[in-house]
């Protein structure tokens, strides 16, 4: 069963790539992600760091957003909005709206949560769900953002040179081969829900927007008033046809503290750079550490001189990787971290 999307030549004239990926729909993405346990080896190490933080506040966003299925219509986070620009739209929204849109999402809902509840009763608790939406931004998303950025940047580069060279069906058939295949002109679209159905663009094109949270299933909007988009998932590089799990750890991965600590942020950083991206030369590790070539340099010299990394050669280039004293550093570094022995997540709002 598949999402058919069928395209004219107009629709494929008008089909672009996203600027970037959206911080409030890897929001929404993660926040689903939170309440299964899919795809460990992706995911896991961000959930642990995630659930640490989840409080009692943040209840209501795993009532509105399930982990699968619409969420409801006032959080809706898939739109290009920032945080800040959403939250106050949120906590202005009128009372009527909020209760209209609460209804039409709770219609045919098996259990009415305690949250929808006390909202339908005092729509100004709206501004409660806008406090989660931003902390949940804070917490779960904005640690890991200038990453994200960076590889989105590269993916895109690397999807205009295609599309420069190949055309737009070439891009659309590269998107996502696991779950999106291009059979012209339609472009079917495997979902989380199994969605069967046809979708005509009606000369409107699709968007294309990256995300990392979503590395597979496909996520899609047909919205009235603008266009039609669908996800596909950020990938390492052009000799991938996939986003690889290690990639996607990779990008939510934090430094612990500890090794903040010990050695400060911007060269713990290098460490763990070195760590992610074995045989990494030297502007390849700035560009993963968003720092100078000239500070990369620096960093790791002093890496390397504490016995820590080493530095070997490859043809013309010097590659910088990981001495068993630095892996043991950050083993130890990383089991030092504080204790998440109960990541089941409490979201039952009180």
């Amino acid at each position: 069963m598949t999402l058919r999307i069928h395209f004219t030549g107009a629709d494929l004239a008008r089909t672009r790539l996203a600027s970037g990926a959206r911080p409030l729909l890897e929001l929404e993405i993660g926040v689903r992600l939170l309440q299964e346990r899919s795809h460990p080896v992706r995911f896991d190490a961000w959930r642990q760091r995630a659930a640490a933080n989840v409080n009692r506040r943040l209840g209501p966003l795993f009532d509105f957003i399930p982990a699968l299925g619409p969420s409801a219509g006032f959080l809706d986070l898939s739109g290009p909005e920032g945080p800040a620009e959403f939250t106050e739209r949120l906590r202005s929204a009128p009372a009527r709206e909020i209760v209209k849109e609460l209804e039409q999402w709770g219609t045919g809902l098996p259990h009415v949560s305690q949250s929808a509840r006390r909202l339908r009763q005092d729509p100004s608790l709206i501004r409660h769900v806008a406090d989660a939406v931003d902390s949940a931004h804070s917490l779960f998303i904005a640690p890991y953002w200038p990453r994200i950025e960076q590889f989105a940047s590269a993916d895109r580069s690397w999807r205009l040179q295609r599309l420069a060279d190949h055309g737009v069906e070439r891009l659309l058939s590269e998107l996502n081969p696991r779950y999106i295949t291009w059979a012209p002109p339609v472009l079917h679209l495997t979902t989380a829900s199994g969605l069967d159905g046809d979708l005509h663009l009606a000369g409107r094109g699709l968007l294309l927007v990256p995300t990392v949270f979503g590395a597979h299933y496909p996520a899609f909007d047909y919205p009235d008033d603008g266009q039609p988009w669908i996800t596909f998932p950020i990938r390492d590089g052009a000799d991938s046809t996939h986003a690889p799990a290690s990639f996607t750890a990779g990008a939510l991965a934090g430094t612990p503290a500890s090794l903040r600590a010990l050695l400060g942020r911007t060269r713990a950083n290098v460490l763990w750079v070195i760590a992610e991206h074995a045989a990494c030369d030297t502007s390849q590790l700035a560009a993963h550490a968003h720092i100078s070539p000239a500070s990369a340099s620096e960093h790791a010299t002093v890496l390397r001189n504490a016995g820590l990394t080493a530095l070997g050669r490859h043809g013309k280039h010097a590659r910088h990787t990981l001495t068993p004293a630095g892996q043991a550093l950050l083993a130890s570094a990383t089991s030092c971290e504080p204790s998440r022995r109960d990541t089941r997540l409490h979201t039952t709002p009180g």
